[in-house]
């Protein structure tokens, strides 16, 4: 007997691709990084924090799962003054799409201060 999430859908569009999909994504904080660099080449470390406004342990820990999840890339500058890039790999501009419709979604549905709008 299959679970409830499961059902008995044998596609990959089903609920549990949906819920593994989301697990990936995970926190806030991933959604808000993979966001920031959306849209940007590369990123240097500090111009993600200052942008997400998270701490620089949050942001390295956020950064260092993406980065094992392959949604991110990670390039160290060397040279004087040495700098930390980052930026989407394939799989992370794949998101793109989607957060271009989740954006439209929120446009048509959800007031700027995050309250659901009544019309």
């Amino acid at each position: 007997m299959s679970s409830g999430l499961q059902g008995t859908r044998t596609d990959d569009s089903g609920p549990c691709a949906v819920v593994e999909s989301m697990e990936q994504l995970g926190s806030k904080w991933r959604l808000v990084v993979l966001y920031e660099l959306h849209g940007n080449d590369e990123q240097r470390f500090n111009e993600l924090k200052r942008s997400t406004g998270a701490s620089s342990r949050t942001l390295s820990r956020v950064l260092d799962d993406l980065q094992e999840l392959d949604f991110v890339d990670r390039r160290l500058e060397e040279d004087a003054p040495v700098a930390t890039y980052y930026s989407l790999t394939e799989k992370g501009e794949s998101l793109c799409p989607v957060f271009d419709a989740i954006e439209g979604w929120a446009d048509g549905w959800l007031e700027v201060e995050g309250i659901p709008a009544d019309d």
